[in-house]
């Protein structure tokens, strides 16, 4: 039997990160170090040799894969056969957006195991404020009161799980979700060009389209592997796709019949019965959602903006932001608030386009002349 390994340090431990100069193997090394205060190290496979699997097991108390899904059980299993129960005590965990086959490989070790999966891109503020993480805890003794305050101080809204559990549920909120935006993308490819492309279509468009588009584009502007392991590594994934293609099949064959029967079983089977599924209240919730992301759109497409970020973010910034445009008369539109990547208060402020051009400037040089912002985009 290995011999337990000692001197674990549980009130300060060293992070480990295998596969760190991903995304969000960035993210969290700059999370642990900012956040938490903590050490960080790490190996990148693809070709950070700074640390060997060897070092990086015997100085980190903590060790967290952040490799490719399809590539992480074997290096989780490569690690255990390094580790020979010296990780016994350690806490490994993985960040992969399935969980069985990582999971499975994890519990092969001898160290405490907890699954991780933030239902997120690395995020542009510190924590996961506002963002779903589902935990799976798996073997998890000395470690437990450790992880409670982690994951506090992520701010996610944290949701249990076992690993099946969840590969079903990824199926459903992503697999089946990609799914349909890649086929959307590839249908538009095709079909799109003959119409002027892209940009003549988005003239004719509806608040669902302009989602969908911005879903759509969001996942062709990312990491195409991610969405490839997504649907190659989940196990539940070719039973949705099958269910996804019945029901677009069944559409398909209710249009190309085209007579009443067919209009009748399309209500019923895509319309009726899917609502019964739905309680009153959610559909209800689903509406008015819908009105807000509308209305949202719609302050976003005021061209006439301006975008400022304020350095201090303290009580009174908004309010000494808002007092020029008051002093000023100028009427405003829409007031919209996010953070940059380095979480520096950001707001986008339409202007009523009814507003003489010459206020507008004064007042971005007042903000500038008071120093409560800078106005990076002028109208």
């Amino acid at each position: 039997m290995a011999t337990p390994c000692v001197g674990i340090n549980r009130i300060s431990p060293v992070v480990g990160l295998v596969g760190s100069q991903g995304a969000f193997g960035r993210w969290l090394h700059q999370f642990f170090e900012q956040e938490m205060k903590l050490r960080v190290i790490g190996r990148d496979p693809a070709g950070d040799v700074e640390r060997t699997p060897e070092q990086l097991i015997v100085e980190a108390d903590i060790l967290i894969f952040t490799a490719p899904i399809r590539i992480t059980p074997a290096l989780i299993d490569e690690y255990t056969e390094i580790a020979a129960g010296r990780e016994r005590g350690k806490l490994w965990m993985d960040l992969t957006s399935t969980k069985t086959a990582p999971m499975a490989a994890l519990m092969r070790s001898q160290a405490e195991v907890v699954g991780l999966h933030p239902m997120t891109a690395p995020p542009k503020i510190p924590t996961l404020k506002g963002c779903v993480m589902v935990v799976c805890e798996a073997r998890l003794l000395e470690w437990r009161d450790w992880l409670a305050p982690f994951l506090a101080r992520t701010e996610a809204d944290c949701v249990p799980a076992d690993p099946a559990q969840h590969d079903r549920i990824m199926a459903l909120v992503q697999g089946m979700v990609h799914a349909a935006h890649m086929a959307q993308a590839a249908v538009l490819r095709e079909c799109s060009p003959p119409l002027g492309g892209l940009e003549a279509i988005q003239r004719f468009r509806t608040v669902g389209y302009e989602l969908d588009s911005v879903v759509t584009r969001r996942m062709l502007a990312s990491n195409p592997a991610i969405y490839q392991d997504i649907q190659f590594e989940n196990p539940y994934i070719g039973t949705m796709l099958e269910r996804l293609a019945a029901h677009i099949e069944f559409l398909r064959d209710c249009v190309r019949a085209n007579d009443e029967a067919a209009r009748r079983a399309m209500r019923v089977r895509l319309l009726e019965q899917a609502r019964t599924f739905y309680d009153a209240d959610s559909l209800q919730k689903g509406s008015y959602e819908f009105d807000r992301l509308r209305y949202l759109l719609s302050d976003l497409a005021i061209p006439a903006h301006l975008s400022v970020f304020l350095p201090l973010d303290e009580p009174g910034s908004l309010r000494a932001l808002l007092s020029v445009f008051e002093t000023l008369r100028i009427n405003l539109d829409s007031i919209h608030s996010s953070r940059t990547p380095e979480g520096q208060l950001h707001f986008r402020i339409g202007i009523d386009p009814n507003t003489d051009i010459k206020n507008v400037h004064t007042a971005m040089e007042m903000i500038h002349q008071r120093g409560i912002g800078r106005v990076l985009l002028g109208i």
